[in-house]
């Protein structure tokens, strides 16, 4: 039986080199029952990273695909991912990759923000006038700045960007996310490596920036 193309997506995963994409895409992979292992780009375990050249240098050459099925709402989604290399040496292959692209998810590291090929993969976005959406990891590490990054995106890449989320914490105290959408916390379980989370009420003491 024809899968329903309806239900089919075509993602990417695009950034600054060492934004955290291979390794973000690794976690995707994970949370969607794909992989059984978290494969980390400095030991040369990436899934992602196939190539002897890439797990030797822990970088992304050439754009990479995989496929994963993932539940929402009842519904499973097909979602074919794209992880794309994010030195500047390698952009051709990012512009082959947005062809055929539905959508783009774009990694900005919460410590250097917009960088020059964040610049320059989005200029190439525009040219296919690929919808976007904007993830700031590493909010973790010291110097995590997620406001700074968001108004950077609006500043330098001149997008009209709208915050889904706002961080709970960062750096050392980075603990969840708020949704904005239906306006609640958002914790993960450091038990499971973030496997599941649980919903709670909004701190005191960032509401007011929630709202």
């Amino acid at each position: 039986m024809a899968r329903d193309l309806k239900y089919t997506r075509n993602i990417g995963i695009a950034a600054h080199i060492d934004a955290g994409k291979t390794t973000t895409t690794e976690r995707i992979l994970y949370y969607g029952g794909v992989s059984h292992k978290i494969g980390e780009v400095h030991d040369g375990a990436a899934i992602m990273d196939w190539m002897e050249q890439e797990q030797e240098r822990g970088i992304t050459i050439t754009s990479a695909a995989t496929t994963l099925n993932w539940p929402y709402r009842g519904t499973d989604y097909h979602v074919n991912i794209i992880d794309t290399p994010g030195h500047v040496d390698f952009t051709v292959e990012v512009n082959r990759s947005l062809r055929v692209l539905d959508g783009l998810v774009f990694l900005f590291s919460a410590v250097d923000g917009v960088e020059p090929q964040s610049e320059t993969n989005w200029r190439l976005a525009n040219n296919y006038n690929v919808p976007r959406i904007g993830f700031v990891n590493k909010m973790d590490r010291q110097g995590a700045d997620f406001l700074n990054v968001c108004r950077q995106v609006k500043a330098m890449l001149g997008s009209h960007a709208l915050p889904l989320q706002i961080p709970i914490g960062s750096e050392i105290d980075f603990k969840g996310v708020i949704d904005l959408i239906n306006f609640k916390g958002i914790v993960w379980n450091e038990d499971d490596q973030g496997m599941t989370f649980k919903e709670i009420e909004i701190p005191a003491d960032i509401i007011d920036e929630a709202r």
